[in-house]
């Protein structure tokens, strides 16, 4: 097992410790493999999970683990504050990182390797990153004797890149009595900057669509490849994939996204035309793309699978489709995507989890905000919807309302939002040394 390697320098504050020591803990986490192929194949969470626990300990925790299934591992302890009645607050990250194809990148993805003053590889921002600042803040909140007010959960998930069936989902049905209390949460896409019109806004996540993953067969008539086919599964498959492909979903604003325009129209001066929004999206630059998928629902077939012989017309053919939802309209769109399809194709879902959103408003997001803007106080910060998912449905199921708060500074010419599952993924180090600054300010006003 790598162990962490906690280096206080002598006469180091704990301020200075944990900017040093953040930038050790997303190294040593991306050197750790640990790929999540889907389907119950993974690799490296233990290994992850025993990391995390070990600077736990160091950091005056009990940590516990849990493991699933052998090998996908999640580890969980609770800071106590100092008033028990109060609501416990959720600090969580996962540890496994969608696989990287090593011939695509510029470096090794697993050495984390530092270039241009940044790391660089698979989960720099998804999200060991993010981790490593929980880690950093947490030991130096044990080093300055800090006991917060409310109880803070620290959970490392395993399994988060396949729906967490392994991890948060499992733990939260299996083990829900260590969320006890707790009544919201923090973790990842949120809380970093972006360049709208030139005046950096940081994005503070309220909302994520519904995951609706789905295999789409279609059924006919198997045959000779020479013969004339009219009833093949194929061509009818193909017709479906690209039906939906094609297809424009109307543009839907929810609270979350309403809210998000008016506040870039009122920052840039640009007006918010709500049938065409493209030149206020335009504005938000690289972050424009995480943006505008979340003012309408999307589908996109991802892999085909069909036939066995290049003679032989298969009886099916089948795909996979990723659909993701706005809040309430899982149903619209599973009937939607059947319209689409045709005749003799059906559907089955095979992954789902539920749109979230929760209000911009109230104490949690005031510390947020007030954190940010005591390291950048010219900054805007707004609320948004992402287009993905997180861990953070599998707890609302136990009524915790969950935020994405994972700061960070960040270059405006840096196209961060197409880092994730991307190739050379990369953070900067003063990304994180700002981040891990601001997290502690923020886990000190709980």
């Amino acid at each position: 097992m790598r162990r962490a390697s906690v280096s206080t320098a002598s006469g180091a504050t704990p301020a200075a410790a944990a900017e040093a020591e953040v930038i050790d803990f997303c190294r040593d986490l991306i050197r750790l493999d640990t790929s999540n192929w889907g389907e119950g194949r993974s690799n490296g969470e233990r290994e992850a999970a025993e990391y995390c626990a070990s600077i736990m300990r160091q950091a005056g925790l009990e940590p516990e683990i849990f493991e699933s299934a052998p090998g996908r591992t999640s580890v969980v302890a609770r800071m106590k504050g100092a008033n028990p009645e109060l609501g416990a607050l959720v600090v969580h990250g996962h540890l496994d990182v969608v696989p990287a194809q090593a011939q695509d990148w510029q470096v090794d993805p697993f050495a984390a390797e530092i270039r241009d003053g940044m790391i660089w590889g698979r989960g720099a921002v998804d999200m060991k990153d993010m981790d490593a600042m929980i880690l950093a803040s947490m030991l130096r909140m044990h080093r300055e004797g800090h006991q917060p007010q409310r109880d803070l959960i620290f959970a490392f998930f395993a399994d988060e890149e396949d729906n967490g069936n392994f991890g948060a989902k499992w733990m939260v049905k299996h083990h829900p009595e260590v969320f006890e209390g707790a009544t919201e949460a923090i973790s990842e896409v949120g809380g970093f900057s972006t360049d709208v019109a030139g005046q950096r806004a940081y994005l503070i996540q309220t909302g994520e669509k519904g995951l609706h993953w789905t295999k789409m067969t279609a059924s006919g008539t198997a045959g000779h490849g020479s013969a004339i086919h009219s009833d093949n599964p194929v061509v009818r498959l193909g017709a479906a994939v690209a039906a939906i492909g094609e297809y424009e979903w109307p543009l839907d604003y929810t609270k979350t996204t309403r809210a998000l325009m008016e506040q870039l129209s009122e920052l840039t001066g640009i007006p918010f035309d709500e049938e065409d929004p493209s030149e206020l999206l335009a504005a938000t630059g690289s972050a424009s793309k995480f943006i505008s998928a979340t003012l309408r629902n999307t589908s996109n077939p991802t892999l085909l699978e069909a036939g066995y012989k290049h003679n032989v017309v298969p009886g099916s053919a089948s795909a996979l489709v990723d659909a993701r939802t706005l809040p309430e309209q899982d149903a619209q769109v599973a009937a939607k995507l059947e319209e689409l399809a045709g005749e003799k194709v059906s559907f089955e879902l095979l992954n789902g989890g539920p749109s979230l959103e929760v209000p911009f408003s109230g104490l949690l997001v005031e510390q947020m905000v007030a954190s940010l803007k005591a390291e950048d106080p010219d900054a805007a910060v707004l609320p948004y919807m992402l287009g993905g998912g997180t861990d953070n449905k599998h707890l609302a199921s136990l009524g915790i309302s969950g935020y994405g708060f994972a700061p960070l500074q960040l270059p405006a010419e840096l196209d961060f939002t197409g880092m994730f599952h991307g190739v050379d993924e990369r953070v900067p180090l003063e990304a994180l040394t700002f981040g891990v600054r601001v997290l502690h300010r923020f886990l000190a006003a709980q």
